[in-house]
């Protein structure tokens, strides 16, 4: 699950992960430009966005 909010500024960034997972897996767009066009512009929000692990997939077999 995507944070609703970066941790660090407060800015709203759970809105643009659809897009941003779609253009990134499903069109092989590069990442900072989708980024880039989607308005994340601040350090803290990309790495937000950058770094997050869907972890609903790993861990829902241990259900």
């Amino acid at each position: 699950m995507i944070p609703v909010r970066c941790f660090t500024c407060g800015k709203v960034i759970g809105s643009v992960w659809d897009e941003y997972k779609r253009r990134v897996d499903g069109d092989g767009e590069d990442a900072g430009r989708v980024l880039d066009d989607l308005g994340v512009d601040r350090y803290c929000c990309r790495r937000m966005l950058l770094t997050h692990v869907e972890l609903v997939d790993v861990l829902s077999p241990y259900q």
